[in-house]
């Protein structure tokens, strides 16, 4: 069985003649690489996705319950010295590495190109997102006599540009033999009714499988092997948008050690009941991010003896992983949420559609989906202030402007400590 049969053979099976249409009027070249892709899709898991997309998600209060957490502004002299001596020893070691998410374009913030390459405009002349970390890395390497490692997770759209424009910039003088660009995986969109779009490429389009993805991309590009080699034990995972993001907290580390836990996180209190972020919880005796359009209005508003919200712990992005932990999950099929979104295609007589109204579904994993696998976390509550200035949205809420805001005041504090 050739190729071409073999591939019009699942086609058939998965109900998607539609693209044997397609490869019909393709030439030769164009007909190879359309099929070469099919063979490597998994058709059944892209099928479940679809038929999931038409069952409610089932959500029984009962088996939520808040997660215990530490608050880092109330620890004691004493505790705090002795996370920090913990965490300073595993970094000055060589066993921290630091894995930055940037697969996404700026599109919300009217930026073309990776999300990485937008200019915040911090004190007049504005900082990129990559340098502002790698300035922030730069600080912990100098404060711990070190390099760390640094893995960058791209995605097939942006890795070329994300690796010409660092190597442009000289990698704001980080040294690049630490630095690792690895892609983050992709799964095909489908419409629907079920059928795979076809793009201007006249390939099965596809988009970034989410910021889940990150475990099953560390494994199959090598990176978790190259970590190994380097003898690495805790690496931290956050997002590339946050303009005050703590990539090397000795506080966080130092308590995930001594708490004997495989994973960790960084969380800042809830805004008011109803901010709309995933928070920490306890979902069925094991760790659980609940997204706030899952959590009952009830319980949203719920509050402890003290007065304070019993789930009011959100999740900003800041993780740690054992590199067991990471390899563990990296083996694993986490649930995927998919994400009714517009896109282009390409019909069966090769003619490009662009819909006005959403008609496809995306299907993300989400990196948070991931604490299910363990039995505890440690969580470390920060300060909003101190520790989460993301840049989401073009205007209002999240925005370069509360960025920019938020950056300029916690270095002036800095400053005068």
């Amino acid at each position: 069985m050739s190729d071409l049969e073999k591939a019009e053979s699942i086609l058939r099976e998965y109900k998607q003649e539609h693209i044997i249409k397609l490869i019909e009027k393709l030439d030769e070249e164009k007909k190879n690489e359309l099929v070469g892709q099919i063979l490597k899709i998994d058709f059944n898991q892209i099928h479940e996705l679809y038929e999931n997309t038409k069952k409610q998600i089932e959500f029984k209060e009962k088996k939520i319950e808040p997660i215990s957490y530490l608050d880092k502004a109330k620890l004691s002299e004493e505790q705090t010295k002795k996370f920090n001596d913990i965490g300073r020893e595993i970094i000055e070691k060589g066993e921290y590495a630091v894995v930055t998410m940037a697969g996404g374009q700026g599109t919300r913030l009217g930026h073309t190109g990776p999300k990485g390459t937008f200019k915040l405009d911090v004190y007049g002349k504005g900082k990129y997102l990559f340098e502002i970390l790698t300035e922030n890395l730069k600080e912990a390497n100098k404060l711990y006599k070190t390099t760390i490692p640094w893995y960058i997770m791209t995605s097939k759209e942006n890795n070329d540009v994300t690796k010409e424009f660092l190597e442009k910039n000289n990698y704001f003088g980080y040294d690049k033999n630490y630095v690792t660009l690895f892609a983050q995986g992709e799964l095909p969109l489908v419409n629907t009714e079920g059928k795979l779009l076809i793009g201007k490429d006249m390939k099965i389009k596809e988009a970034s499988d989410g910021n889940g993805g990150v475990f099953a991309s560390l494994a199959s590009t090598g990176a978790i092997a190259d970590m190994k080699q380097r003898n690495i034990k805790w690496i931290f995972i956050g997002g590339v948008d946050n303009a005050i993001l703590k990539m090397a907290d000795i506080t966080l580390l130092g308590m995930a050690e001594q708490n004997k836990v495989q994973i960790a996180s960084k969380s800042v209190v809830k805004a008011n009941p109803h901010e709309k972020v995933g928070v920490f919880c306890k979902c069925n005796g094991t760790p659980k991010v609940i997204e706030y359009s899952e959590l009952p209005e009830k319980m949203a508003e719920e509050v402890d003896n003290n007065g304070e919200l019993k789930y009011g712990e959100s999740h900003i992005m800041c993780n740690l992983f054992t590199i067991d932990a990471i390899e563990k999950v990296s083996k694993e099929t986490l649930m995927y949420h998919s994400a009714f979104k517009k896109n282009s295609y390409i019909d069966e007589n090769g003619k490009e559609i662009v819909p006005e109204e959403p008609n496809s579904y995306k299907f993300e994993a989400f990196i948070f989906d991931a604490f299910e696998f363990f039995d505890d976390i440690a969580i470390l509550r920060g300060k909003r202030e101190d520790d989460f200035a993301p840049v989401k949205n073009k205007e209002g809420v999240d925005s370069p402007k509360t960025a920019k805001e938020l950056y300029e005041k916690y270095w002036e504090r800095q400053k005068n400590k």
